[in-house]
């Protein structure tokens, strides 16, 4: 099973994306990943999972557990360590969808 380094050579880039809001049903915003420090590889991640699922779907947050290998693990254990993580787990836990929102600069 390839590590989350190993998948994430595999993504595209995210240049020229500043981040990637999550939307509930409502519109409102849930959350974003960021293009900063830190939370590039998870930004890279959740476009790549947009870009075959179309938003993040129990289906694609359980890809995106499979994609983030050894850290899904970690964040199952340690609840907030990985928030990331932990909003893919959300959605499998309650099954809604949250579509995403590409802010570019």
């Amino acid at each position: 099973m390839p590590s989350f380094k190993e998948n994430l050579e595999s993504f595209p880039s995210a240049d020229g994306v500043l981040r990637l809001e999550f939307l509930d049903a409502d519109g409102g915003i849930a959350g974003a990943a960021e293009n900063k420090p830190g939370s590039q590889g998870s930004l890279r991640l959740y476009l790549e999972l947009v870009r075959r699922f179309g938003a993040i779907t129990p289906e694609a947050a359980r890809e995106g557990c499979v994609l983030y290998a050894e850290h899904t693990q970690d964040a199952r254990l340690n609840p907030g360590k990985h928030p990331n993580i932990d909003r893919l787990l959300a959605v499998i836990a309650d099954g809604r969808p949250l579509s995403a929102r590409i802010v570019r600069g």
